[in-house]
């Protein structure tokens, strides 16, 4: 089976990328103090492969600039450069520029010429400076070129032909050097009739004469370091003798061993390249995976309802096998889930690049501390998180910590921590982003609300009512506006997409010392935990999750308020309330007779981002796990539902949007849109 190139391009971005996140995670770690060269080695060998990658593909644009990048890079490696916050601002920025092109040539479209023509300069001026900062004479000593002979000893893998490599390819690098004398020899002993061709049996010993480097020569076998064993002789400083082996001529290397000599001695047999734990899976074949997975659930559903309708004696061995049917589906269920799961590391470390740019540009010192990056988290929800972790983070970057003076004033440290953490609670994930900063001001918050008109000047709220005001659209308490904030377009869209995952964000905030932002996510998007209720002659689904209790109510327990429907004492605390045959305009017959002759309906108590509500059904019905079924692929988006799922007997149940409800509730029953209505008429 052949590969067409759309799969090949495919295989080198999605790689390219990676290169680009290595570079970029290795560069932030970069200090002047203590260089890393492992580290340098690291970023180089990301941005060879990536300007490699390109040549071979035809993407000369990425093959020529990563060139620039590339040699600043060696003179790095080499100590001809030392490492600098301005060298370190450069190749930032080129890895940008990289990424960018990457994009642009995957999506099919020009790259920004401009913005390649500006960090091209900046590259250019660094190749071009004085290395004014070029490494202690001991390193730059380390590096000088020796004249003579080098012998070199190259011993590959078995397997190294299969990573892509190419021995000749080394040779030829190498003959550019000076002049390179191969000689080839087997291993070991073999069975010819055991050979297998994409196995490499043979070492080799390597004369090279010349005025060269010792890190010239590493860099040849920079790809196979790993892959094979090395031996690099520096030569002798006997001229008589360098100048006798330079007559014995050389041979020129070929893409064929030049000679073989099995009278070499067998060199020790290489270990085998220790496999990888990991394997790329198409998110289409997961998807695929958890659909077949759903129907699975479904179809153990119906031979339950099945086995409960059957009370004979013969279907003893039925429902047995249910039951081990059961947990076999819940265990398959969750096993395919845990392929979907994504550590949360790979999204946080891409906040070191945000914070160091945002504090520099702010001018304030802070430190990022990282916590709980093992933690895992759905594919779907941890991309629909990042859009709302940046928010969060830029605001606590611009508008809670201090400046240095600031914090020197108020006895704290001038270098602020935002401290971002996620752990697992209970069956949700739970992230964190907390500073040690101002912390809120509920003065400056509570004027601007009045100022605003969102509360009464006479109106009492707590310190979290307070708090939950930032979230309001529109609300900001900046001073003037910035790149940054003053907007107030950021923190209501935070919500709204935390909600949207079936989340929630509370606020926790000292003023003077700090606030912590804690959000709560439900692991998974694609199953969920429901209460099955009807609703005249229809079934609905509420998250369990949501549901606080369920309240049996009487006509004379409810109160009704002008222009806003009827709220429910429930303890100390009013809370509003709709029937959801009414809000959904079902016609149907009268709630259950039942609830009836017990002298009240059945109210389901449901709560969302600090918010309670009373929904009104007709009948409690079981609790099981549902698969949800998009109602906006399907079919259209539906106010107050976020999704369906089938049933066993083969019906559709209808999953209610709590918080979309609840919301609807908050702004007043005149500002709910008519479910049955398309998203157009609504609009209108």
């Amino acid at each position: 089976m052949s590969m067409d190139m759309n799969e090949i391009h495919a295989i080198f971005f999605e790689e390219s990328f990676e290169g680009v996140d290595t570079m970029e995670a290795g560069l932030l770690k970069l200090d002047a103090q203590s260089t890393d060269s492992e580290l340098i080695n690291t970023i180089f060998r990301a941005a060879h492969s990536i300007k490699g990658g390109a040549a071979t593909f035809g993407f000369s644009a990425v093959s020529d600039f990563t060139h620039g990048v590339e040699t600043l890079l060696d003179q790095l490696r080499s100590g001809q450069r030392q490492v600098s916050d301005e060298l370190v601002g450069v190749l930032l920025a080129s890895v940008d520029v990289i990424r960018d092109m990457l994009d642009a040539f995957q999506q099919g479209r020009n790259p920004d010429t401009d913005a390649i023509a500006r960090c091209q300069a900046d590259i250019d001026q660094q190749l071009s400076g004085e290395c004014a900062s070029a490494a202690p004479a001991s390193s730059a000593a380390a590096t000088e070129s020796l004249a003579g002979e080098w012998q070199i000893r190259f011993v590959p893998q078995a397997d190294i032909f299969k990573t892509g490599n190419e021995p000749s390819r080394i040779f030829r690098e190498l003959s550019q050097l000076g002049e390179l004398t191969v000689n080839t020899a087997l291993q070991q002993s073999i069975d010819f009739d055991d050979i297998d061709p994409e196995d490499c049996y043979c070492q080799w010993q390597l004369t090279l004469r010349g005025d060269v480097a010792r890190d010239e020569i590493e860099a040849c076998f920079d790809w196979v370091r790993d892959q094979s064993e090395l031996e690099i002789t520096a030569p002798t400083l006997d001229a008589e003798a360098a100048t006798a082996e330079k007559n014995a001529g050389s041979v020129a290397p070929a893409p064929l061993p030049a000679a073989v000599s099995n009278d070499e001695p067998a060199a020790r047999p290489a270990a085998a390249a220790k496999d990888s734990g990991s394997i790329r899976v198409s998110i289409d074949k997961i998807d695929a995976l958890l659909n077949l997975v759903g129907e699975l659930v479904i179809t153990q559903s119906m031979l339950a309802r099945f086995g409960d309708r059957e009370q004979s004696g013969s279907t003893q061995g039925l429902r047995d096998g249910l039951m081990v049917l059961e947990r076999h589906t819940r265990e398959l269920q969750e096993s395919a889930m845990q392929i979907r799961m994504l550590p949360i590391g790979a999204s946080f470390n891409r906040f070191k690049r945000l914070v160091r740019d945002i504090s520099a540009k702010l001018g304030k010192k802070v430190e990022l501390k990282l916590s709980g990056e093992e933690t895992e988290l759905d594919k779907t929800v941890l991309e629909k998180m990042s859009d709302p972790l940046v928010h969060l983070v830029r605001n606590s970057l611009d508008h809670g910590i201090e400046m240095p003076e600031e914090r020197r004033a108020a006895g704290k440290p001038e270098t602020g921590v935002l401290h971002l953490s996620a752990y697992h609670e209970g069956g949700s994930i739970v992230i964190q982003v907390e500073d040690d900063g101002a912390g809120l001001n509920k003065e400056r918050i509570l004027a601007k609300a009045i100022e605003r008109g969102l509360v009464s000047p006479h109106e009492q709220l707590s310190e979290e009512q307070i708090h939950q005001l930032i979230f309001q659209p529109g609300f900001s308490t900046a001073a003037a506006l910035s790149d940054l904030s003053g907007r107030g377009v950021g923190m209501d869209v935070v919500r709204r997409n935390i909600t949207d995952l079936g989340g929630r964000i509370d606020i926790r905030s000292t003023q003077g010392q700090g606030s912590c932002l804690k959000i709560r996510l439900p692991l998974t998007l694609a199953i969920l935990d429901g209460q099955l209720v009807r609703v005249g002659n229809d079934v609905y689904i509420f998250s369990l999750r949501s549901i606080v209790e369920t309240v049996l109510v009487s006509p004379a327990e409810l109160n009704s308020l002008a222009g806003k429907g009827s709220v429910y004492r429930l303890r100390d605390e009013y809370i509003p309330t709709v029937r959801l045959r009414d809000y959904f305009n079902l016609d149907c017959e009268q709630p259950s007779a039942t609830y009836l002759e017990r002298g009240g309906q059945l109210m389901v108590v449901v709560e969302t981002d600090g918010h309670r509500v009373g929904l009104f059904v007709d009948e409690l019905l079981d609790q099981q796990q549902v698969v949800i079924k998009s109602l906006e692929e399907n079919y259209l988006p539906v106010s107050g539902l976020a999704g369906a799922t089938i049933l066993g007997d083969g019906s559709v149940a209808l999953i209610v949007d709590v918080p979309s409800l609840v919301q609807h509730l908050e702004n007043g029953p005149e500002t709910m849109p008519d479910p049955t209505a398309t998203p157009e008429s609504n609009a209108a």
